[in-house]
């Protein structure tokens, strides 16, 4: 049957009771993340699962929640971590950092410096989860966070130079300083501006290479990233509950990481290039999704349906724009915004009555936009979605409350 799992991922699913009527029908519909929530944890519930969690091997963990509610899902310790390790250690651009040892520092959401201080502080038996001290803030013998505000933007001379120390710090496990940088790419844009407002260059020393795995690039932070680091960029594309399916090159391109795991493409909606990726994973023993709804829309080379030929990851489905032309992504509106100026940085679309809709943006050089660019702007927003558009550049564009920005404001 088309799109049903094989015999072998049957048989790895076969006493959970979530799929019990899919096995029992011979065909698994796709999986919603409601349904997953429904009666959970006990439709997940298995002896084996039980076992796990007394002994700790399986774990409660909630998926970060930035387009949609958080989720309550089970994993192994430290599943989304070994993913990561295991990509970087055998990605050709990036291995030589983990074969030489270096160390991770992680420039990201508040959120995951948190989770991390909640961890160590049941480790050592501490009521609050104070981030203050670097070994709160260390996940393992590798990897230290260095975040500890919401808003990368109101990061001030005292954030940065403490970040600096951190940085400094894992700078000193390597003979020659170097380290491995993992960043959210807004997080790590806002750094780079922050260090030259402060005037602390020489203060810091740059990475030998870098991840980002958090969230959308727009075009212009790449561009932006790719001017201020010589070493190489990577991207890795994943979730909580399912690891990392994607790593690109120094060049952009993506590769695929799809250990025991598959996908299918189904269009979005009455899109005709836009479609949902749908994954079937037995990578996390105690909690396989078959044929799962991740929420992620891509686009392919060819415009066909086929998992081979995805070029991009353009976005979530909740946070697309249904424009009176078409359907737009997150990606497809950021082409309109890369190409009328490499200037803008962060940008929200808010939509209102009648096709009309404001466009609040910042630039990376605090200037507003030129009469010509704006312009622009404006003409390829009307042409690609029908809006009439007004522009407002604002020196702040406030951060939403899981430490990643919305591109797309409902009003």
């Amino acid at each position: 049957m088309k799109n049903q799992p094989t015999a072998d991922v049957i048989e790895q699913v076969k006493d959970i009771p979530i799929y019990q009527q899919s096995i029992a029908e011979r065909f698994f519909p796709i999986l919603e993340k409601p349904a997953i929530a429904l009666d959970f944890p006990d439709n997940w519930m298995t002896p084996r699962l039980a076992a796990a969690l007394e002994t700790g091997k399986a774990e409660f963990v909630l998926s970060t929640g930035t387009h949609h509610a958080r989720m309550q899902i089970i994993r192994p310790p430290y599943f989304l971590l070994n993913s990561y390790y295991q990509l970087w250690s055998e990605h050709p651009d990036i291995r030589f950092t983990w074969q030489q040892q270096c160390q991770r520092v992680s420039l990201t959401t508040v959120l995951a410096t948190e989770h991390v201080a909640r961890v160590n502080a049941r480790k050592y038996g501490r009521r609050t989860a104070e981030m203050v001290s670097p070994a709160m803030r260390r996940l393992d013998a590798r990897t230290s966070y260095l975040n500890q505000k919401l808003d990368p933007a109101c990061w001030e001379r005292a954030d940065i130079e403490r970040m600096l120390d951190d940085i400094e710090a894992a700078q000193h496990f390597h003979p020659h300083g170097f380290y491995h940088l993992d960043c959210s790419s807004y997080h790590l844009a806002h750094f780079v501006m922050k260090v030259s407002l402060y005037g602390l260059e020489k203060r810091f020393s740059h990475p030998a290479s870098i991840i980002h795995a958090y969230e959308y690039t727009p075009a212009n932070v790449r561009r932006f990233l790719l001017e201020n680091f010589s070493c190489p960029l990577i991207d890795l594309f994943g979730s909580t509950e399912l690891g990392y399916l994607y790593y690109n090159d120094r060049h952009g391109r993506y590769s695929p990481y799809l250990d025991k795991m598959s996908l299918e493409l189904v269009p979005l909606a009455t899109s005709d290039s836009i479609y949902s990726l749908i994954v079937s994973s037995v990578r996390n023993p105690y909690m396989p999704l078959i044929r799962y709804r991740s929420g992620d829309c891509v686009q392919t080379a060819d415009g066909s349906a086929n998992p081979e030929k995805i070029v991009r990851f353009c976005g979530r489905e909740k946070e697309m724009l249904r424009a009176s032309q078409r359907i737009v992504s997150q990606a497809d509106f950021d082409d309109l915004i890369s190409a009328a100026s490499p200037n803008i940085f962060v940008y929200q679309l808010r939509p209102e009555e009648k096709w009309q809709a404001g466009l609040h943006y910042t630039t990376f050089d605090g200037a507003p936009l030129l009469p010509q660019e704006a312009a622009d702007l404006q003409r390829r927003i009307q042409e690609a979605t029908g809006l009439d558009c007004a522009l407002s550049h604002r020196t702040h564009i406030a951060i939403g409350k899981s430490g990643k920005y919305a591109w797309l404001a409902r009003t």
